[in-house]
């Protein structure tokens, strides 16, 4: 019985590693896998391709998207006006410099059309005394001709002429679709960082959307409220304004327009059908639409400010402009505007807001506080110029 035991157990010992060795033989001779069933593999190798995979196919998309995109986009730069200017030094007493007259890279922009039409944002090209030229990447060179700005949006177009400065033909870049953008989609900005670096490419996703942010200051009366814009953790600098911000298919979704300063990663870009709806009207009339004006430099009184000093909230006027249709309508420095027609002024709607939703020739009633008492005054909007 004992001998009958140890046959059994050495016939079964026999089989298990005919099998085992045979399963081995035909996993590395046929592909077969029978060992799966009697050894767990390395599941982790087996992720870390997929992972090392998906890294591939990412860099792969931002290459070509790169490779694609930057022929059309461009670096933006300006020359401003020589001028004397008398500086007091402690040991020489006065002495003249001069400055400017040099060229400074300061933003980006991208080319739209053959004939010489290039997107970028106004606050890149808002020095009207100053001239304009923009570089390729290939380093062709042309000056700006024109420069036509949007007073609705923080948008420019300027125009070259492309036969100047290259035998190549200037290459418009594809416009994509901003309405069916989703929060982590992945994108890729191209633009001029730090005025310094040219055709700087950075990667990142759609961080949020229909966003509002200021730009400008309402004390100085320059404030432009820019709503549903793009937000993106896109690396974002200064210079890389005016440069497009692309989809994995290299379309541009928007353009790059601001950076929370006091932030990391966090970036803004005009959504590109906003752009598109503009250059509509561009293209139909040559110019852009037009922005009613007022005429105020103000500050918002938020609740707390009126609340300790006893006024109502709205928009204090620190200063009227000369000729404005708010002088004519009687407003001085000291009033606060509390309500443009129905619409009650706060933290949570400033004048500009209110005033950019008019019309130019519209005439709107204004609720006035002065010295204790309110008043009504009735303007017309006239039409906004730089």
């Amino acid at each position: 019985m004992r001998i009958k035991k140890y046959l059994i157990v050495f016939a079964f010992t026999l089989v298990v590693v005919t099998a085992v060795l045979g399963g081995a033989l035909a996993d590395r001779l046929f592909g077969l896998k029978p060992l799966d069933f009697l050894v767990k593999r390395d599941t982790q190798s087996f992720k870390m391709g997929n992972v090392d995979q998906r890294i591939l196919n990412e860099e792969s998309v931002v290459i070509s998207v790169a490779e694609n995109v930057s022929p059309s986009v461009v670096t933006v730069s300006i020359k401003t006006p020589e001028r004397s200017v008398l500086q007091y030094d402690l040991f020489g007493g006065l002495r003249r410099r001069v400055e400017g007259g040099q060229e400074q890279d300061i933003g980006t922009g991208f080319v739209i059309s053959e004939d010489g039409l290039i997107v970028t944002n106004k606050h890149v090209v808002s020095d009207a005394q100053s001239s304009y030229k923009v570089i390729t990447k290939d380093d062709k060179e042309y000056d700006v001709k024109q420069i036509s700005r949007d007073p609705l949006n923080d948008l420019a177009i300027l125009k070259v002429d492309p036969s100047l400065g290259s035998n190549t033909a200037l290459k418009p870049i594809d416009l994509g679709d901003s309405d069916n953008l989703k929060v982590g989609q992945f994108v890729v900005a191209i633009g001029t960082a730090l005025g310094e670096f040219r055709h700087t490419v950075t990667t990142g996703v759609i961080s949020g959307l229909g966003r509002g942010i200021t730009a400008g200051d309402p004390f100085e009366g320059s404030v432009e409220r820019l709503d549903g814009v793009i937000q993106t953790d896109a690396a974002i600098n200064p210079g890389n304004s005016g440069g497009p911000l692309l989809n994995s298919a290299g379309q541009v979704i928007g353009v790059n327009v601001a950076v929370a300063q006091t932030a990391q990663n966090i970036g803004f870009a005009i959504p590109i059908n906003v752009v598109k709806k503009a250059l509509q009207e561009f293209e139909r009339s040559g110019k852009f639409a037009s922005k009613p004006f007022l005429g105020v430099k103000y500050q918002t009184i938020s609740q707390d400010t009126a609340n300790l000093n006893a006024v109502p909230q709205g928009a204090y006027i620190v200063e009227v402009v000369a000729g404005s249709p708010a002088e004519n309508a009687g407003v001085v420095a000291g009033d606060i505007v509390t309500k443009i027609d129905t619409e009650q002024l706060g933290e949570d709607k400033e004048l500009s807001d209110v005033v950019g939703g008019k019309f130019v020739g519209s005439v709107v009633t204004l609720e006035i506080w002065r010295d204790n008492a309110t008043l009504s005054l009735s303007a017309t909007l006239s039409e906004f110029s730089e």
